[in-house]
């Protein structure tokens, strides 16, 4: 399947911003199941100074300077994808999560791919008590590692609410836990820190998701979102699979993967700082459409 991407980014201040300096990270991955075939990012106003460089994850950072002052800030990301994954099925069998996970801690390798750097907390990310015995729930003696994360999927798709109004960025996750509410991000965040737990190796992915309408109701223009989700090393056979507990679904052909990282930190689409006064306005709007 091939998609083209729209992910408009629009910031409006109240006030003259003199100095800004952003980090982004908007070109999709090539690999995981998908290939990059075009990208190119459109910034106004114009940048004093752009460069771009690969982090650690592999992820294509570029570092934008802008020294005019601006009362609007419109970043537009147009990208060519295209998808050819297969998922497990969800009743598959597979290797015991004990297994995996001992064999998770023997890992040789420090690279990006190797489960060992996502075994541990991160900065939004803690290791708690309560979220483990929540996710060991999904994990009895000896059961198979795609069963017992499709379960743990579940339950945080069935089991907490999703609402916008919930929460922000910063919201702890003990919170999020606490209240069983929040958006995907939220919901990526509780099941990583369950599987790491565990001692589970798990990463945090962002990208898009393609949405379908209702029965004959047109498409919106700016309706699909970016998206979070959990990929899971499931041992040496299978890899890393993807999991999207927000829907219930084992990640296929219509998850487009933006960043991999530990958690929202490390692959937030565009961040940074500002030097002015006064409120803004933030408003983002997602086109993912169906090619081929």
């Amino acid at each position: 399947m091939i998609y083209d991407i729209r992910h408009v980014t629009t910031y409006n201040y109240e006030s003259p911003v003199s100095f800004a300096r952003c980090s982004l990270r908007l070109e999709p991955r090539s690999g995981d199941g998908q290939e990059l075939i075009s990208h190119a990012v459109d910034i106004r106003p114009r940048p004093f100074d752009r460069t771009a460089r690969r982090d650690f994850f592999g992820t294509l950072t570029e570092s934008i300077l802008i020294e005019v002052p601006h009362r609007n800030l419109r970043i537009d990301s147009k990208s060519r994808v295209s998808v050819f994954r297969q998922a497990p099925d969800r009743s598959a069998p597979s290797t015991a999560w004990e297994s995996v996970r001992d064999a998770a801690f023997e890992a040789k390798s420090l690279g990006p791919d190797s489960p060992i750097g996502y075994v541990f907390a991160s900065p939004l990310v803690p290791v708690q008590q309560p979220v483990t015995a929540y996710a060991a729930a999904s994990f009895p003696k000896a059961a198979g590692i795609l069963a017992g994360a499709v379960d743990l999927m579940h339950r945080i798709r069935t089991g907490f609410r999703y609402d916008p109004k919930a929460t922000v960025i910063s919201t702890p996750l003990e919170e999020v836990f606490e209240k069983r509410h929040g958006v995907c991000q939220d919901f990526a965040h509780v099941m990583i820190a369950g599987l790491r737990g565990l001692g589970l190796p798990a990463a945090y992915v962002s990208g898009y998701l393609r949405t379908i309408p209702p029965p004959g109701r047109p498409r919106l223009q700016g309706a699909d979102a970016t998206h979070a989700w959990v990929s899971l090393w499931c041992g040496h056979e299978l890899g890393w699979v993807g999991f999207d507990p927000t829907n219930d679904l084992i990640v296929e052909n219509d998850h487009i993967i933006l960043a991999v990282g530990r958690d929202f930190s490390d692959v937030s689409p565009v961040d940074g700082i500002i030097v002015g006064s006064r409120k803004q306005k933030l408003a983002v709007a997602v086109d993912v459409l169906l090619v081929e």
